[in-house]
């Protein structure tokens, strides 16, 4: 029987269209197996030495995080713009340079506004109203959370406790109605202890009201010669996660090969991919042995090298 020439290249074609189908799969699979479960955003403390000696600005930032370490998503911290919560002159100023530099923004660090889980109540509700400027600035600049502490406050644990989950109830309150969350990062005193801290975010109970983990912030208590009293890092991140709508990668040294001196890096991204974690992990280095620019870099490398091996 005759084959027409249409109908041959038709078989052809088919043949051709099949074979590839066949290799979609194994090529599917390497791809995603190479694909970070995380996406990587830079925390602007990374850079607070050179913006504490005015040789950047906070509205430098954007631009740097982009074209100096290829990263298209940004941490604020509002010490570097303490004054500008309500500027709307500067906040539009600092969107133009996000827009132009594709940049998106995630959240605000906010310190220096008053604990959350202040035992006063005037002091409490005090500095519930101080953050709520910046719940607002963060609805303007885009981003969908703000970082807060809670723990900083005399008295029990308990009795800290029982405050920290009023005050943050209470903010978190006024930030869902702008579609907010409010997280609180281990960051010294109660908040360093994993137990403690997810304890106070289950009483709380809402949805926009979680945590920060950041992996290496778990000393309780410093002395003169450093931290006196730590909690076990792995065991607190493993705690923070069922919370966490974020991660600070937190660095100060590397060894030779480029890992982590401080954090296992392997074991503790593990905690955090198990966990079904799918959020931004913030590069936040905080070394003195390597400048500001090659520490985050090497921060960088590890994350993307490390992603793909848990």
């Amino acid at each position: 029987m005759l084959v027409s020439s249409n109908r041959r290249s038709f078989l052809k074609q088919a043949a051709t269209v099949a074979a590839s189908a066949a290799l979609l799969p194994e090529a599917w699979a390497d791809t995603m197996a190479k694909k970070p479960f995380f996406e990587i955003s830079l925390a602007e403390w990374s850079l607070h030495k050179a913006l504490f000696a005015k040789k950047i600005s906070n509205l430098d930032f954007p631009a740097l995080a982009k074209n100096e370490f290829g990263i298209s998503t940004v941490e604020y911290v509002n010490q570097f713009f303490k004054d500008k919560a309500q500027d709307q002159a500067y906040l539009n100023d600092l969107l133009t340079r996000c827009k132009d530099n594709g940049i998106k923004n995630h959240l605000i660090m906010i310190d220096g506004e008053g604990s959350l889980g202040e035992m006063d109540k005037t002091k409490r509700d005090k500095a519930v109203d101080n953050h709520k400027k910046w719940v607002e600035c963060a609805k303007t600049l885009g981003c969908k959370t703000i970082r807060v502490n809670a723990a900083y406050s005399t008295g029990t644990m308990e009795e800290v406790a029982q405050t920290a989950v009023e005050g943050l109830g209470s903010l978190g309150e006024f930030a869902k109605k702008t579609g907010i969350n409010i997280i609180v990062e281990n960051h010294g005193g109660y908040s360093s202890n994993g137990q403690w801290l997810s304890g106070v975010i289950k009483q709380v109970g809402m949805k926009n009201v979680g945590t920060l983990p950041d992996f290496g912030n778990f000393c309780i208590k410093r002395g003169k010669d450093g931290c006196e009293t730590s909690y076990d890092r792995y065991q607190g991140t493993q705690e923070l996660m069922p919370f966490a709508k974020g991660v600070s990668a937190k660095t100060y040294d590397f060894d030779e090969q480029g890992n982590c001196v401080e954090t296992d890096y392997n074991r503790i991204l593990k905690i955090v991919k198990d966990s079904g974690f799918r959020g931004y992990a913030g590069i936040e280095y905080e070394g003195s042995k390597l400048d500001e620019y090659e520490g985050i870099k090497k921060t960088k490398a590890l994350l993307e090298r490390v992603a793909t091996l848990v």
